[in-house]
């Protein structure tokens, strides 16, 4: 089992159909903590998942709540990717089952959330630089995971 991508109640449906198409280019699977600031069948949300959203495995969670009792049922480590992180993604060791979690593009995640955290990962910037769009962080993060674990899909060149 790979890890999985999740997005705690996500503002952009075009960042969700990101995620999507990557989850489904790359194995994994993702998981939407409602509520989500648009319908999951919008028009943005198709359009950046493309045709693949039909391949995509996409579990929704009806609250934060219903997500931590699927996730602690499944013993899975959460990996909060935050600003307010304490260890650099490059520097974390990664395992399968893992759930990464993708805050609200608009207001991260609240503090209940963040504690609930089994760890919390940053992506270092520039000084001065605040973040990065979440579709991108979830990408960086999801390839160093993989890459750790030597967990590419079945004929993709692993490097």
């Amino acid at each position: 089992m790979s890890i999985r991508l999740a997005l705690y109640q996500p503002d952009i449906a075009q960042n969700a159909g990101t995620l999507a198409r990557l989850g489904t280019c790359l194995g994994l699977e993702l998981h939407i903590i409602e509520p989500a600031g648009f319908p999951v069948g919008d028009a943005g949300f198709r359009r950046a998942g493309m045709d693949y959203l039909d391949r995509a495995t996409i579990r929704r969670h009806a609250s934060f709540e219903a997500f931590e009792a699927w996730r602690l049922a499944g013993q899975a480590r959460l990996l909060l990717a935050t600003t307010r992180g304490a260890i650099p993604y490059v520097d974390f060791r990664f395992a399968a089952g893992d759930v990464l979690l993708l805050g609200r593009e608009s207001a991260g995640v609240p503090e209940p959330v963040h504690a609930a955290a089994d760890a919390r990962l940053l992506i270092p910037l520039a000084a001065g630089a605040r973040s990065l769009n979440v579709a991108i962080a979830g990408a960086m993060i999801a390839g160093e995971a993989l890459r750790q674990l030597r967990d590419f899909p079945a004929g993709a060149a692993a490097g």
